[in-house]
């Protein structure tokens, strides 16, 4: 959490996390003489940093593919990657226009990733919506496909499940670090503050379910803007 806050590369924080277990889990069967075993990495690479740069869609499909194709822990990792392309890298979005797109992402059907079909419509209409949708969800088809002769092996491997296991830990840093950047450009006057401690309250200590959050925190949005 704190290297993604210091502006690190997500994708290399991942792998970082993943790494990092796998080492420990190597160097402690090496201690106890057990052997290392059968182990498959999966690694994906990223494309460097880019100043603010004008849209086109081509870019924004790269963008995308490249996202849906590193993603893993969490739909909600994707909110770290778009922060750091889309607000911190090209200077498309704003943290203003990225809260907008999370809330619409949880009100609608479906995973959280519809969050990049309305980014792409914000950014370029109905071509950027198709171009961003596709590109995030194409990946997932292509792996799943190519990975299946696979996975039993990964399964069983000792060494690739502490390394998917140190990725699901930097997932969790990439969210809470994301989520307190979030928080500065959603948490802006009393109202707000109050309705995201009693949603906390009640997500937490009740279980109340999510969507009824979403909705009551909508309602408590809209009445706290006729109030004024």
């Amino acid at each position: 959490m704190v290297l993604y806050l210091l502006g690190v590369n997500v994708i290399v924080l991942l792998l970082l996390g993943g790494v990092t277990l796998l080492l420990n889990e190597m160097i402690r069967r090496r201690k106890t003489g057990q052997p290392l075993g059968a182990f498959l990495p999966l690694v994906g690479s990223s494309l460097p940093a880019v100043a603010a740069i004008p849209f086109s869609l081509p870019i924004l499909f790269l963008t995308f593919l490249k996202i849906g194709a590193v993603l893993y822990g969490s739909g909600y990792v994707l909110l770290a990657f778009l922060h750091a392309n889309f607000v911190s890298g090209f200077g498309w979005l704003t943290d203003k226009q990225l809260v907008d797109a999370i809330a619409i992402g949880q009100v609608t059907p479906g995973p959280v990733f519809t969050t990049a079909t309305f980014i792409g419509y914000l950014m370029g209409g109905v071509p950027g919506a198709l171009v961003a949708t596709l590109g995030i969800f194409l990946p997932s088809f292509v792996f799943v496909a190519a990975s299946s002769p696979f996975i039993p092996r990964l399964r069983n491997s000792p060494l690739a499940g502490k390394l998917l296991d140190g990725v699901n830990v930097a997932s969790l840093g990439l969210m809470a670090g994301v989520t307190l950047q979030l928080a500065q450009a959603a948490l802006i006057d009393p109202a707000t503050i109050v309705i995201a401690i009693i949603s906390a309250i009640l997500l937490f200590r009740f279980r109340v379910n999510s969507t009824w959050l979403i909705a009551g925190g909508a309602i408590a949005g809209l009445a706290s803007g006729l109030w004024r």
